[in-house]
């Protein structure tokens, strides 16, 4: 199940990156004393009585504004507060309310999601600002006074955003749904395979590029499973598009990305694969999702012997850092293979979740290191002494050994191939962690 969002909106220069970089304990923000500095959504995992969740800073909201930045920060809030399990409406308590603030609550309420309403730059300790009460009048009811600068509160306002979380058990009841984020650039074809797997004109589908301009949530089942498919606009090349648009589109992109189980990265056939295909499927490489290249409008393509294992091989090569990703040709238009998918998103979905126990893996490590030595440099030999696995959705294996320095790249890759061939894990990305003697935990 996908971790609570929460999302952090307010008009601009009331504090919101400073609250973010105090509720997730780290400046990943920047906080300048200037409206507009966040334009983009920037986002962090955080933890609070033991509930793990996602947090997401949000640059400010002028309702009403004929500025073009300040329309397309809008537009990146707005695109947060429909993801979000709750939102965190930051106000400036030397400010008072003002029409902005109004307008912003109003927004929120339209918006119908739960609210928890910070009035920040409460600084002082002691009774309570008389000039807090006067946020009540925004209808988002009791305002709780936070100092991001201090920290003053902010215990309270995480408490209240903890009372809308889904209760654990609620999250678990959705743990056989499927969510699989269809990504691509545009016109690729990924309306055109939502609609074709519904059955039904769900998604428009048009030849004009960005045609979609929001990620669309269907849940669909059949007897293979339940699945989530979410279907994204297409992430454009910057040479046709402004930079802005640009980020707004790949951050689009980088939230479905974050709420997938599996990402299925659709490539054109005719063109093959572009600068712009290798830079999305980085972003789910990255993200550490099961992935499946998707080949789409392979009927548009004049076949002769051996074009789809040309194309096959041209694809490994243009993407190599996917190697382990399966690949998919298929016509969304004909449904040509579609077919395959399902049985492709279940097998890359348990493999991402695949645990392998601490005997297994040390198994393997102990062959591996009989067929090839561990590297050594000056004398000194990179000495190996166990393997265990501390997750899955990508499976992450951390490696403890004598000097991390001796531990090349090269050696670790080969390990993690000794682990693919004995395991499989296909469809999913695998992380390594090295850890030496004397490390802290």
């Amino acid at each position: 199940m996908a971790k609570p969002l929460v999302a952090i909106v307010g008009r601009p220069n009331v504090g919101k990156s400073m609250l973010f970089n105090r509720l997730v304990g780290q400046r990943l923000s920047i906080v300048e004393d200037t409206p507009g500095v966040t334009r983009d959504r920037l986002y962090a995992e955080c933890e609070w009585c033991g509930r793990k969740f996602d947090m997401v800073d949000t640059g400010g909201i002028e309702p009403t504004t004929d500025s073009e930045i300040l329309l397309f920060m809008r537009e990146q809030a707005q695109i947060a507060i429909d993801a979000a399990t709750v939102i965190i409406l930051v106000t400036d308590l030397r400010t008072g309310v003002t029409a902005a603030d109004k307008d912003v609550a109003n927004m929120l309420l339209r918006s119908k999601k739960p609210v928890v309403l910070a009035v920040n730059k409460a600084d002082s300790t002691g009774a309570t600002d008389l000039g807090v009460y006067e946020f009540y009048s925004l209808g988002l009811g009791d305002p709780i006074p936070v100092s991001a600068v201090h920290g003053h509160g902010t215990g309270d306002l995480l408490d209240a955003c903890l009372a809308y979380f889904p209760e654990p058990g609620e999250e678990e009841e959705e743990d056989d749904l499927i969510r699989v984020a269809i990504i691509g650039k545009p016109n690729v074809g990924k309306s055109s395979l939502v609609n074709h797997i519904l059955g039904e004109k769900r998604v428009i589908v048009s030849d004009m590029a960005g045609t979609t301009r929001d990620a669309v949530d269907t849940v669909y089942e059949n007897e293979l499973g339940r699945y989530m498919f979410i279907d994204t606009a297409g992430i454009r090349r910057k040479s046709k598009v402004d930079e802005r648009v640009e980020k707004f589109s790949v951050m689009r992109a980088q939230l479905a990305i974050e709420r997938a189980d599996v990402c299925l990265i659709l490539i054109d056939a005719r063109d093959g694969v572009t600068d712009q295909d290798t830079k999305i499927a980085g972003l789910a490489h990255e993200a550490g999702k099961a992935s499946i290249i998707v080949v789409n409008k392979w009927d548009l393509v004049e076949k002769e012997t051996g074009t789809m294992e040309k194309m096959r091989k041209d694809i490994m090569r243009d993407l190599s850092f996917m190697s382990y990703a399966p690949i998919l040709f298929i016509s969304a238009l004909t449904g040509q293979r579609t077919n395959r998918l399902f049985e492709l998103i279940n097998f890359v979905n348990d493999q991402s979740s695949m645990r392998i126990t601490t005997g297994m893996l040390n198994n393997v490590l102990a062959d591996a290191q009989a067929r090839v030595q561990p590297p050594t440099d000056k004398g000194r030999r990179l000495k190996i002494y166990y393997m265990t696995q501390t997750g899955v959705k990508p499976p992450c294996f951390v490696i403890f050994c004598n000097s991390r320095e001796l531990f090349h790249f090269s050696y670790q890759r080969y390990i993690e191939n000794q682990i693919r061939s004995v395991f499989g894990l296909e469809g999913t990305p695998v992380r390594i962690v090295i850890r030496q003697k004397g490390d802290q935990e």
